[in-house]
């Protein structure tokens, strides 16, 4: 017999509306919402008495499992969507990363395999590392026959996995002819390649260094770029971790003029600040070391100003955890931690306590950023995303009033430091379900290894049909004064 539960006596909200209803559940999917809902005999009841019911979140940038700067993340797909659920994340977009020269398909093939003891949903990114026609082939099998429909590009890193103009043009041509999303990874790896080294030099070794050798304006340098690369082809665009006002403004200059670019930011971004790298321990300030940095403070407010606007669509983690032994590695050289921070457990009641109880965004926005919008961008809406009939039944019951003291001695991430210790949050996930199943309940774990499923996400050939006309018919016209 079909499992069927019923949440009743909350408030559900969706990106565009709240209401007093009660959510009726049969198998995996949403098949009622509305007021006084009659459940079938046996239905599960769960309380909402007092609390919000709204999709499940989606982090739209996630690494588990990945190798990168000489070891592999310490989060794998099982704990890492667990510590999700438990936040009141239900489907993660995590990224494969094939070497140089690997196959990007046979890349996507070990990260799947890797992804089947995910407890939750999941998709993947695909990274484009270099260029030649097996990568050319790959991307068309990519998105013809494994859902996949949006490419990464690093334009830092390297030496390693950084792409240069001509992998840019290339890969960004032939996103835009599959309709495909391209996403980048906006610092200047030249200019950060010889940053580095002249920060060395003058002596700064500890992770005070890191933020020095990645300024915003090599953030600002590279988002611009890859921006009018994006113009001039007509290609969609997706800015990863937005980080500082420079990027920013590159951003919200494009979407002014009609281009299709969406980016998302960080919650730690929003929150945290670059004097944590000054801190007076080593090993809690090479934590903090991710790219891009932390930034002073007065950036933080752009972020805000850029999501309360809807310059900045999404919000994410870049979840990639690195235990203390292993930022160890970089001790007496700053570019050899291993760039990276947990958070995925935490973005959801972080960005409520932050935005919502502030004032700074309303329930519905909350929805939007941190579900709606990234399942739209990525075109499984209203599938995930929303809360409608028919859609998956990944949902959160939201208490508002409920606290919780953030600290690695209680969270569920596979790493040992959070670096949000200490923080009180209130407004966080009460009841978490994945599909219908109840994964998190008030406290309890019930995640289960190997339950999550791989979501295809087709292409938006249509959708993207606009911009190229738009590209056309620009060039078409002329140059234009600016």
């Amino acid at each position: 017999m079909t499992q069927s539960k019923i949440i009743r006596g909350g408030t559900v909200v969706t990106a565009d509306r709240e209401e007093r209803a009660d959510v009726l559940i049969v198998g995996e999917q949403i098949a009622a919402v509305g007021l006084d809902l009659e459940a079938p005999a046996g239905a599960e009841a769960i309380d909402a008495s007092g609390a919000y019911v709204m999709p499940g979140g989606i982090d739209p940038h996630t690494h588990m499992e990945l190798p990168f700067m000489g070891t592999v993340a310490s989060e794998d797909f099982y704990t890492g969507t667990a510590a999700a659920a438990a936040g009141g994340t239900t489907s993660i977009i995590d990224f494969v990363i094939p070497s140089p020269q690997q196959s990007p398909l046979e890349a996507y093939k070990t990260w799947r395999g890797w992804a089947e003891k995910a407890a939750t949903d999941y998709s993947f990114h695909v990274a484009i590392t270099w260029w030649g026609e097996q990568v050319a082939a790959d991307m068309r099998a990519l998105t013809r026959d494994h859902g996949v429909n949006s490419f990464k590009h690093f334009m830092a890193y390297k030496n390693a996995i950084m792409c240069d103009d001509e992998v840019l043009v290339n890969s960004f041509s032939l996103a835009r002819d599959l309709g495909a999303l391209c996403t980048v990874h906006a610092e200047n790896g030249e200019l950060v390649y010889r940053l580095q080294q002249e920060v060395y030099d003058r002596g700064y070794r500890g992770p005070e260094g890191h933020p020095l050798s990645r300024p915003p304006e090599v953030e600002g340098e590279a988002a611009n770029r890859a921006i009018r690369i994006a113009e001039v082809l007509g290609a969609p665009l997706y800015l990863v971790h937005t980080s500082c006002s420079d990027a920013l403004e590159a951003i919200t200059r494009a979407r002014l003029e009609g281009q299709r670019v969406f980016a998302e930011v960080l919650v730690q971004h929003l929150v945290i600040d670059d004097s944590v790298y000054r801190d007076p321990s080593w090993a809690r300030a090479a934590h903090y070391v991710m790219s891009p940095p932390f930034r002073p403070k007065e950036h933080q407010e752009a972020l805000w100003r850029g999501l309360q606007s809807g310059m900045l669509q999404t919000t994410a983690t870049d979840h990639c955890c690195f235990c203390t032994a292993q930022k160890e590695a970089g001790r007496e050289d700053f570019r050899k931690i291993p760039n990276g921070t947990g958070g995925v457990e935490d973005r959801m009641s972080v960005l409520w306590h932050h935005g919502v109880r502030s004032g700074r965004l309303t329930p519905s926005e909350f929805v939007a950023v941190t579900s709606t919008n990234t399942a739209k961008i990525f075109n499984i809406h209203p599938k995930k995303g929303s809360l409608a009939v028919g859609a998956d039944a990944d949902l959160v019951v939201w208490d508002p009033a409920l606290r919780r003291v953030i600290s690695k001695d209680t969270h569920h991430q596979k790493i040992d430091f959070n670096i949000y210790e200490g923080m009180e949050v209130v407004g966080n996930a009460a009841v978490t379900l994945s599909r219908g199943a109840v994964v998190w309940s008030r406290g309890d774990l019930r995640a289960v290894r190997g339950a999550g499923r791989y979501v295809d996400r087709p292409c938006g050939a249509q959708f993207y049909e606009a911009q190229r006309r738009r590209s056309a018919a620009t060039a078409a016209a002329g140059p234009v004064a600016r």
